[in-house]
C-alpha cells in the first residue's frame, strides 16, 4: 500500500496502458524514457492526494480500463422501455449541438439548475430522503415537481433507491455499487436487470411517510407529466431548437451528473471521514451537481443539509437551503456538528498540505 508521502512518480501498465502510482523503491524498475514523463504527473498525484488503494472498490481495481471489465450490466437482460427512452434523449441532446443559440443554451442552464439543484439536490435528496430540513408543504411540493423535471423518476422511487443505497453501501443489496462495475453504478443498473418502479414491493418499506401523502403518491405515478407539459409549452412558445436544448440536452447533462455521484464518487476522490465504505469527495462532481459531489462528507453525516464542510467545498444546494431559511421557508436545518478532534484533524491536514505545497520540491532522479 503506497502512502501519499511515498508517491514520487507514476508509471504505466504496459499491458493495459493504465497509469499507476509507484513508490520510491519501485522507480528504479521503470525505463528511463518513462521516468522523464513523471514530472508532468507527479504534481497532479501529489495535489490530489490519491493513494492507489483509494482507487479500489471491494478489492477491485477501479482504473479506467477496469470500469467495464466484468461489469454486471452486460450479464443482465435489457430493460427496453428505459433503454429506448435513454437512447432517444441522447440522440436529441446530440442533435441540439447542431442548432445552437445562446438563448436556447441559457434556457438549458436555467432548467438544469431548476431540475438539478432545486429539484434533485434540495428536494429529492436533502429534503425528502434525509429530512435535513423542514419546509411548508407548498415548498416541498414545488421542489418535488422540480425534481420530476430531471427525468429521474418520481419521489417515491428516487427516495427509496437512495435510502436502500445508504443501508447497503458497497454490500449486497446496494442498487448501484461499483463493486458490480463502473458502468453498472453509473447507468447500467437502470438499463438492465430487474425493472424497479414506484410501487415495487421491495421499495415501499423505505418510503412509509411518502406513501401517506396523496400528492407524493400521485406525482410518483405521473412523474412524467411535468416535463411533458414543459416540453409542450417550450415547443409552442419557442420552437424545436429550444426543446432540444431545454429538454433533451439539459436532461442528459443532468442525468449523467447525478449518475456520477453513484459511480465516480465511489471510485475516485478523497476521503475526509473513515466511513467504512468507498464514498469519496469529488470537486468536479460537486460542480456538476450543485454540491452533491462531497459524497464522503454526506455518508459521514447523511441527515445533514450541508455537504460542503470547508469554505472551498462549493455547495450551491446548501446555499439554496440557507436562502430558504433566511426567507423563513426552511427551519430545523440539520448541520454537521464536528467533534473537537475532527476539527483539529481537518485544520492540521490543511496546514501541512499548504506548507508542503509551498516548500517541498518534488523531483524524480533519472538513472
Amino acid at each position: 500500500m503506497t502512502s501519499v508521502g511515498d508517491v514520487v512518480c507514476l508509471g504505466l501498465d504496459f499491458n493495459s496502458h493504465d497509469v499507476f502510482v509507484v513508490g520510491r523503491r519501485s522507480r528504479r524498475y521503470l525505463p528511463k524514457a518513462l521516468l522523464r514523463l513523471h514530472k508532468y504527473y507527479v504534481v497532479a498525484a501529489y495535489l490530489l492526494k490519491m493513494p492507489h488503494h483509494q482507487n479500489q472498490v471491494g478489492g477491485k481495481d477501479m482504473r479506467i480500463s477496469g470500469i467495464f471489465e466484468h461489469d454486471k450490466t452486460f450479464t443482465q437482460p435489457i430493460v427496453w422501455v428505459t433503454t429506448l427512452f435513454m437512447v432517444a434523449f441522447h440522440v436529441g441532446a446530440l442533435t441540439a449541438l447542431f442548432v445552437f443559440s445562446w438563448k436556447a443554451f441559457l434556457l438549458a442552464v436555467v432548467l438544469w439548475w431548476v431540475a438539478g439543484s432545486l429539484g434533485v439536490g434540495m428536494g429529492y435528496h436533502r429534503l425528502l430522503t434525509h429530512r435535513g430540513y423542514k419546509t411548508p408543504k407548498c415548498v416541498e411540493y414545488f421542489l418535488t415537481v422540480c425534481g420530476t423535471l430531471a427525468l429521474e423518476g418520481g419521489p417515491m422511487f428516487w427516495v427509496a433507491i437512495h435510502r436502500l443505497h445508504h443501508q447497503n453501501t458497497d454490500k449486497e443489496g446496494d442498487p448501484h455499487s461499483p463493486r458490480d462495475g463502473g458502468f453498472w453504478a453509473h447507468m447500467g443498473w437502470l438499463l438492465t436487470g430487474r425493472t424497479m418502479h414506484n410501487e415495487s414491493a421491495e421499495l415501499l418499506p423505505y418510503v412509509p411517510e411518502l406513501r401517506k401523502d396523496k400528492f407524493h403518491v400521485w406525482i410518483s405515478r405521473w412523474h412524467w407529466v411535468p416535463i411533458s407539459v414543459l416540453g409542450a409549452i417550450i415547443l409552442v412558445a419557442s420552437g424545436w431548437q429550444y426543446v432540444l436544448w431545454g429538454i433533451f440536452f439539459r436532461t442528459v447533462i443532468g442525468l449523467h451528473s447525478t449518475w456520477l455521484v453513484n459511480s465516480a464518487t465511489h471510485m475516485w476522490g478523497t476521503q475526509r471521514f473513515p466511513t467504512g465504505d468507498t464514498s469519496k469527495n469529488s470537486f468536479w462532481v460537486a460542480l456538476l451537481t450543485f454540491g452533491e459531489g462531497w459524497h464522503n462528507n454526506h455518508h459521514a453525516h447523511p441527515q445533514d443539509a450541508r455537504h460542503g464542510l470547508a469554505w472551498y467545498e462549493i455547495d450551491l444546494n446548501w446555499y439554496g437551503i440557507s436562502a430558504l431559511r433566511m426567507l423563513g421557508l426552511a427551519w430545523d436545518v440539520k448541520v454537521p456538528r464536528l467533534s473537537l478532534a475532527e476539527n483539529r484533524k481537518e485544520k492540521t491536514r490543511l496546514f501541512f498540505a499548504e506548507k508542503q505545497l509551498h516548500s517541498e520540491h518534488i523531483s524524480v532522479k533519472l538513472h
